[in-house]
């Protein structure tokens, strides 16, 4: 069984946005670009000011990912799913909000810090903003790259379960305040799988797994997801110069 890229958004120190906006993809160290209303969402949506850092970056991701593949917009909840990979999660938030917890004045601990304080939160914002209905989850790893929540997805379609999944990862690395080095550059990368696209939607390629759960992207195995991501990019050049 194999499904088609569709979408593909990410955020990273080198920029962000979809695939079809941009000939390069790099993943490199760095500090993120500021996500905002006018970036990254429709001022329809003006609950971005209110999410942490963490979720504004799975959040943006999704949303370009979505615009991508032409599924941001709805009028009915849809049966799609996500799946993200990440190390560090929303660990930042989480030593913020024990900071107001522990704080010396007395003041009550932070409500919306609290909201913030679960890695998956930022899918939940996902779902509600876009009207997703399927199945959603977070996937915790040493290394995280995407690759993983990538099986998963194809593995949920593979059974029938779902038709269409989002999945990716999304990391901010270590807080500062740990000492500890990151392994990975942060940000955030999704990508749209779709079982049947739509005959006039364009498809990056056919992704699935062989008998080892390796995955081939157009029958050629994938291990990076910079070079799944640069494929994608080259394939939609090809087809956007031939006219």
């Amino acid at each position: 069984m194999t499904a088609d890229i569709t979408g593909i958004g990410w955020v990273t120190a080198a920029g962000m946005g979809t695939g079809k906006d941009h000939n390069r993809f790099a993943m490199p160290n760095g500090p993120l670009p500021n996500i905002t209303l006018d970036s990254a969402h429709d001022k329809a949506y003006p609950y971005l000011r209110r999410l942490d850092e963490y979720s504004r970056l799975g959040l943006a991701a999704i949303s370009f990912a979505l615009k991508d593949s032409s599924l941001h917009e709805w009028n009915e909840k849809r049966h799609i799913g996500i799946i993200s990979s990440t190390a560090y999660g929303c660990l930042g938030t989480d030593i913020d909000y024990f900071e107001t917890v522990l704080t010396k004045n007395k003041l009550s601990p932070s409500p919306a810090l609290f909201a913030y304080t679960l890695p998956n939160s930022f899918l939940g914002e996902a779902a509600i903003r876009f009207g997703l209905t399927g199945m959603n989850f977070v996937i915790s790893e040493p290394v995280p790259t995407g690759l993983s929540s990538l099986q998963m997805a194809l593995d949920y379609i593979a059974s029938g379960e779902i038709e269409k999944m989002l999945c990716g990862v999304c990391d901010l690395g270590c807080p500062p305040i740990l000492g500890v080095k990151s392994i990975l550059p942060p940000g955030a990368l999704f990508f749209m799988l779709e079982r049947l696209p739509a005959k006039n939607s364009f498809s990056y390629g056919s992704v699935g797994l062989d008998r080892k759960g390796r995955i081939l992207l157009n029958q050629t195995e994938i291990e990076d997801p910079t070079l799944l991501v640069q494929k994608c990019l080259a394939r939609y050049r090809a087809f956007r110069d031939k006219g």
